[in-house]
């Protein structure tokens, strides 16, 4: 049983003791870390989640009998002086390491069971078991890092709109099914029997509603939840931060963004960058790094080499080239002196992953060409193909032919597993990019009907209003990515403002009037009252930190995540519920 804590106060945490404390009093409470029995001399480390600070019970104190009982995650409250430590125990890693606490009284608060895992280092455990025991997870050095990031992540986003003078205003967590691609999570009523809530995919139509009702700057770091189907690193309930902008172009929303990045890499300690970021078509996305989220840590680049090849000698090439599809090339920097086994296993991948074929080219020591295609090909074509790329002797060009996005996509994998593994992909770096103009709509071949690329409420550019009639395919959207390290962080548009238009676009999305008005009815009557031109952008948080901290994952920027599988571990949830509160419900469980 543990004694009381009484009267005691913290006086310090246990990172703050510093040698000007020397001297002084100490009251410290926290959790017992390590333990280093030497007889007459015990040393241990007590830890909060400020720090650690080396504590000492002697013998002529009389608490050596209290300090043997102490094992890792006793929770101990510390009396005594702040002495300075000997040479020969000073801990320079520590900020506390020049100064230790001679005990003169320890108090177990609270006994502990032994931890499934080691709280005091980071070996490996595993993330099911980590998930489990979260409790003692949060515990560890790593973790309580990453939540105070996250902290400080919210509060500079806090500061920096607030200071823009933007409103943090709260929209409804049970609001109407409106499905936006996902599926809803949906909440029963007990007043209204067979009717139902639904948790929000995101605030989307409430802010807007903000910006018609004159809010003009509205913010919220903002709970979201999303049924969807099992992704490793996706949470079925996320944190963005939602942002929505009366009379915003996208000059205005890239501009705010690109300032809040700025303060918010040197408010959390990780240096700043450089703006304006680049503005990066999304079909040049696709041809030239093979994805719509290009990390641009590493400047390769897929090249177009057609013409290299649209009249050569080799057939299967000219023929793909004749049949409308295309012929790129990844260049390797390098990698020109890549061992036969190096060239065969980039192709052995390529087919790995899906790919028909793979074509190496490089100069030789004395100018001349090789490649695995140099007898079909010809020379001509494949000197051609290097000089388009603007490789180098000391470089490699990879080759891949067919449909364009395939092709593209290949390469692209490629491009980021060659940088991995040669260490370019500095996690250090942070390279921003904002990717424009995507399709408004694309083609559902299940459904055989256009569907929104983003959501039905992305505005279409001025330029392309006219082909939304006739090629609606080649509608350009006023739609904005912005990517981080090849993981997209945000994403946004300006919106349509006007009810006629917003009523085009249901009837190109086969969203029939009574749908629409059945849907959203509410937001389409909004439309007639005086509705600004408006956009904004919805960043994930998560996504956010997880990136900032060097995770992979963003279960670890997160307190209490689901697993890969929607579950929670720890609490056991989902679980079945009591029979009478589904007969309250009027509910019942096939399961």
């Amino acid at each position: 049983m543990g004694e009381p804590l009484g009267n005691l106060v913290r006086t310090h945490t246990c990172g703050a003791l510093r040698e000007a404390d020397v001297g002084d009093n100490v009251v410290l409470l926290g959790w017992v870390h390590r333990v280093r029995d030497l007889g007459a001399l015990i040393f241990f480390d007590v830890r909060d989640r400020y720090g650690l600070t080396q504590v000492v019970a002697r013998d002529d104190d009389g608490l050596l009998a209290t300090a043997k009982r102490l094992r890792p995650e006793f929770v101990v409250a510390v009396v005594g002086p702040a002495e300075m430590r000997s040479d020969e125990t000073v801990n320079p890693k520590l900020d506390t390491g020049t100064v230790e606490v001679a005990a003169r009284e320890i108090r177990i608060l609270n006994e502990s069971a032994r931890p499934p895992f080691q709280i005091a280092d980071e070996s490996p455990v595993s993330e099911d078991l980590r998930l489990r025991y979260r409790y003692l997870d949060l515990r560890r050095p790593r973790m309580q890092q990453n939540i105070r990031l996250r902290h400080q992540t919210a509060a500079a986003v806090r500061q920096f709109f607030d200071q823009h003078d933007f409103l943090e205003i709260e929209t409804p967590v049970l609001t109407k099914s409106t499905p936006e691609g996902a599926r809803d999570y949906l909440v029963p009523s007990r007043v209204h029997p067979g009717e139902f809530f639904a948790l929000p995919q995101s605030p989307q139509i409430f802010k807007q509603l903000l910006m018609i009702a004159g809010m003009d700057r509205y913010f919220q770091i903002v709970r979201c939840f999303r049924d969807e189907d099992l992704r490793a690193d996706r949470q079925p309930e996320f944190t963005q931060v939602d942002v929505e902008i009366a009379f915003a172009n996208p000059d205005v929303v890239f501009g705010l963004i690109e300032s809040l990045m700025q303060e918010l890499l040197t408010a959390v300690g990780l240096g700043s960058v450089d703006v304006p970021f680049q503005r990066l078509p999304y079909a040049e996305a696709l041809a030239r790094y093979g994805s719509d989220k290009p990390d641009l840590r590493v400047a390769m680049a897929i090249e177009d080499v057609s013409d290299a090849f649209a009249e050569s000698s080799f057939q299967v090439f000219r023929q793909i080239v004749a049949d409308g599809g295309v012929i790129r090339a990844l260049p390797v920097p390098g990698r020109g002196g890549a061992s036969r086994k190096e060239l065969d296993d980039f192709v052995a991948r390529a087919g790995d992953l899906g790919a028909a074929g793979l074509v190496w080219a490089r100069y030789a020591a004395d100018g001349a060409v090789q490649s695995s295609v140099l007898k079909v090909a010809g020379e001509v074509a494949v000197r051609r193909a290097l000089e388009l790329v603007g490789v180098g002797k000391d470089d490699l060009i990879l080759v891949a032919a067919g449909e364009g996005a395939a092709a593209s996509k290949l390469l692209g994998q490629l491009r980021l597993e060659i940088a991995q593994k040669a260490g370019w992909l500095d996690p250090a770096r942070f390279a921003f990019t904002w990717v424009v103009d995507f399709p408004l709509l694309e083609w559902d071949d299940a459904d055989q009907r256009f569907a929104a690329m983003h959501h039905p409420f992305t505005s279409p550019i001025d330029a392309d209003i006219e082909k939304l009639s006739s090629d609606p395919g080649a509608v350009r959207a006023k739609a904005y990515d912005l990517v981080l390290n090849g993981s997209e962080i945000g994403g946004g548009s300006i919106r349509i403002h006007d009810q006629a238009m917003q009523q085009r676009m249901f009837d190109l999305l086969d969203i029939g009037r009574d749908e629409a008005r059945a849907r959203f009815g509410f937001f389409l009557d909004a439309l007639e009252y005086g509705t600004p031109p408006h956009g904004g952008i919805a960043l994930g948080l998560d996504r956010i930190v997880a990136l900032l901290a060097g995770e992979p994952s963003i279960r670890d920027v997160i307190a209490f995540p689901k697993t890969a599988a929607a579950v929670d571990l720890m609490a056991g949830a989902p679980a079945g519920v009591d029979p009478r509160q589904l007969k309250e419900l009027r509910l019942r469980s096939d399961g």
